[in-house]
C-alpha cells in the first residue's frame, strides 16, 4: 500500500470517528435537554392543530405510597414497614345520553379538576373507533395529549385520551377520527381542586370502609391537623416517613407522655388525584389498609397539598391518632 492511499485510509477513520463522537454527544445533549423540561420517549403530545397521532404514550409520574404506625406508653406498640403499592380504578368512560350523527359526546360541556382525575374518552356507547386525532384550543389549560389512553386503569386507547393539563381555566377539545365519520368539540373547564372539602371527604372514605368491619367511626383530628397539612407539603421534599430535618414523622404531631398510638398513610402521583383514588390506593396496599382499620386510633386528620410546578402534583398524608 502506498503511502497516499495510507495517509487517505487514515484520514478517513478519523473522520468517521469525530462524526461518532459528535453523534454521540448529539445524543447524550438530546436526552439531558428532554430530561430539563420534562419529556420521556414514551411521550407524545397532540398540540393545536395536529392531526397525527403515533407513538406509544404513557403515564408521566409514577404512583408513590407509604404507612407507618407507631404507639407508646401503655397502648402497646406496633410498626409496620412503609412501601410502595399502585391500585386501578374503575373506568370513567359512561354514556351521558344520545350521541348525536358523526358526533363524539352527548354533552357540551364538561367540569374536570387540575388534578387529571379522569381521561377525555368518546362516549361509551360508541365503541372502538379506531385512530383518532386531539386537539386543544388553549395550551395553557390543556397543553396536549398523550398519545394513549391509561389502559392500565381501564380506559380504552382507542376512544380516550389523557390531558396534560397545564392549569385552571377553559378550554376546547377537538376530536375527530382519521376517516372524517366522526368529529365533535367539547368545551372542557379545568378547576383547582377544593383542599377543605376533599380531605373531609377522605375522612368519610375511610370511615366507610371502616364501617364495613364493624369498626367506629373516626372524629377529626383537631389537635393533628395542622402536622398532617405540614406533612403533605414535607413529602415533596422528601417522600417517605422522615422529615426533611431527618426526625421522624411522629414528631410532627408527638405522642403525650401519658401514652397513645399515631400512624401515618401517605400518597403522591397517579393513584392520588382525588378522594376517591387515593383511599381506594391505600385500601388496596396490606400497610396502609391496617392502619385505616387498625382498632385502636379514634381520630384522623388529612393533609392535602396541591401544587402543579412539583413532579406529582398532588401529595397526600393521613395522621391517626388516639389524641
Amino acid at each position: 500500500m502506498s503511502a497516499a492511499a495510507a495517509a487517505k485510509i487514515l484520514k478517513q477513520t478519523r473522520m468517521t470517528i469525530l462524526l461518532s463522537v459528535n453523534a454521540v454527544a448529539i445524543i447524550i445533549a438530546g436526552v439531558l435537554i428532554a430530561r430539563a423540561i420534562g419529556l420521556r420517549a414514551d411521550f407524545n403530545v397532540v398540540g393545536e392543530h395536529t392531526d397525527l397521532i403515533d407513538g406509544d404514550g404513557g403515564i408521566y409520574s409514577p404512583d408513590l405510597l407509604e404507612g407507618e404506625s407507631q404507639a407508646s406508653g401503655n397502648i402497646g406498640s406496633n410498626t409496620t414497614d412503609s412501601g410502595n403499592a399502585s391500585t386501578s380504578s374503575a373506568t370513567q368512560e359512561e354514556s351521558a345520553g344520545k350521541v348525536a350523527r358523526g358526533e363524539l359526546w352527548p354533552q357540551d360541556e364538561i367540569t374536570i379538576y387540575a388534578t387529571a382525575n379522569i381521561d377525555l374518552c368518546a362516549d361509551k356507547s360508541l365503541g372502538e373507533l379506531g385512530e383518532m386525532y386531539w386537539q386543544t384550543s388553549n395550551t395553557s389549560v390543556i397543553q396536549g395529549f398523550y398519545s394513549t389512553a391509561r389502559i392500565r386503569l381501564g380506559y380504552s386507547n382507542g376512544r380516550c385520551r389523557y390531558p396534560k393539563i397545564a392549569g385552571p381555566g377553559t378550554t376546547t377539545v377537538t376530536a375527530g377520527t382519521m376517516d372524517g365519520s366522526r368529529r365533535d368539540t367539547l368545551t372542557v373547564h379545568i378547576n383547582l381542586p377544593p383542599i377543605d372539602d376533599w380531605k373531609k371527604e377522605v375522612l368519610r372514605l375511610t370511615n366507610a370502609e371502616r364501617a364495613k368491619f364493624g369498626l367506629k367511626a373516626l372524629t377529626w383530628g383537631e389537635h393533628c391537623a395542622d402536622a398532617a397539612t405540614t406533612r403533605a407539603r414535607e413529602i415533596v421534599q422528601v417522600y417517605k416517613h422522615e422529615r426533611p430535618d431527618g426526625s421522624s414523622w411522629q414528631t410532627a404531631c408527638p405522642i403525650p407522655s401519658s401514652g397513645g398510638a399515631a400512624g401515618e398513610n401517605l400518597a403522591a402521583g397517579n393513584t392520588a388525584v382525588s378522594p376517591q383514588t387515593v383511599v381506594a390506593a391505600w385500601m388496596n396496599s396490606p400497610a396502609h389498609r391496617a392502619n385505616i382499620l387498625d382498632s385502636r386510633f379514634t381520630k384522623l386528620a388529612v393533609g392535602f397539598h396541591f401544587d402543579m410546578s412539583t413532579q406529582y402534583r398532588t401529595y397526600w398524608s393521613q395522621f391517626f391518632s388516639t389524641y
